[in-house]
């Protein structure tokens, strides 16, 4: 989820609607995202449309996109922003747990996963990401991390409704395994609630934003999902307001919720691998002074 604000809750559609005049949210002219049901475990089909070649292209196979205009337009207070980007949608499986039996199940297949890939590879890889219910008031505390999101590959990605499951024993030992990374943007942050909601370690981070600086070299930055999304795989990470500031503490999510978070969880694992695949930066050794004694 995107970072902290002082907002109160719970929110009502007019006032939800007034956030997203206020922050930059799609506005009337844009197309409405394709309705498309997504139930316990569900393929959501992608589109052959491809993004126009401005900036590095990876293998597309693993997205799915939406049928629309590639330029969206995006009203600012003084400017209107157009993407040229489309959407990404995460194409695989969505599974969907919210009591503690079936958050344990999904957290044994998961480690049954992992311990395949490492086997594999030595190293398995998870994107992991959760949301929470904001707040919109300064002093009041924002609610706890409701919904926990990982996905390990393009094929199955794993909601889990933690407000309602807690975090199990199974799913604890996911968390807390070593033999797998966990992978995000501001990921840290994200474990350090974890930690102070579920009283749950998230061990073995790996930083998006800081191997992006690695790879990209340049000047130092503070990358969000977002704009690594658009400036690696040049594709759109949709982010409407009603669905990233609504009640993630619902006592079932809808097919709205949960395709939002499995596609940052989806997208944090494929930028892993994407970064993870580009040389480093050389070094202009033109410039650089000979080592040797006098």
């Amino acid at each position: 989820m995107g970072s902290d604000s002082d907002w109160d809750y719970p929110l009502t559609e007019e006032e939800i609607e007034a956030i997203d005049a206020a922050f930059s949210a799609a506005d009337a002219a844009l197309q409405p995202m394709n309705k498309r049901h997504v139930p316990n475990c569900t393929n959501v089909p992608g589109s052959s449309h491809s993004p126009p070649k401005t900036r590095r292209r990876l293998p597309e196979s693993l997205f799915s996109i939406s049928h629309c205009s590639t330029k969206r337009s995006y009203r600012t207070r003084n400017t209107t922003y157009r993407s040229p980007f489309q959407d990404v949608r995460f194409g695989g499986c969505i599974v969907y747990s919210r009591t503690t039996e079936e958050v344990e199940r999904a957290a044994d297949e998961l480690l049954n996963f992992v311990e395949a890939k490492t086997k594999k590879e030595g190293l398995c890889i998870l994107g992991l990401d959760i949301e929470w219910r904001p707040t919109f008031r300064r002093g009041v505390a924002p609610g706890k991390a409701a919904v926990m999101q990982i996905c390990g590959d393009n094929n199955r990605c794993h909601v889990l409704h933690i407000i309602h499951s807690g975090i199990p024993k199974n799913l604890q030992c996911l968390l807390e395994d070593p033999s797998s990374m966990k992978v995000g943007v501001c990921i840290a942050n994200d474990a350090a609630k974890v930690l102070q909601d579920h009283n749950v370690s998230i061990n073995s981070l790996g930083e998006l934003s800081d191997l992006a600086n690695q790879k990209l070299g340049g000047d130092l930055k503070k990358w969000s999902l977002s704009t690594l999304t658009e400036m690696i795989i040049c594709k759109q990470l949709p982010k409407p307001n009603k669905i990233r500031l609504g009640n993630w503490e619902v006592e079932v999510l809808s097919k709205e919720q949960l395709n939002y978070a499995a596609t940052d969880a989806y997208v944090s694992w494929y930028l892993y691998q994407a970064l993870r695949s580009l040389p480093d930066p050389t070094v202009d050794t033109k410039n650089v002074e000979s080592g040797s004694g006098t």
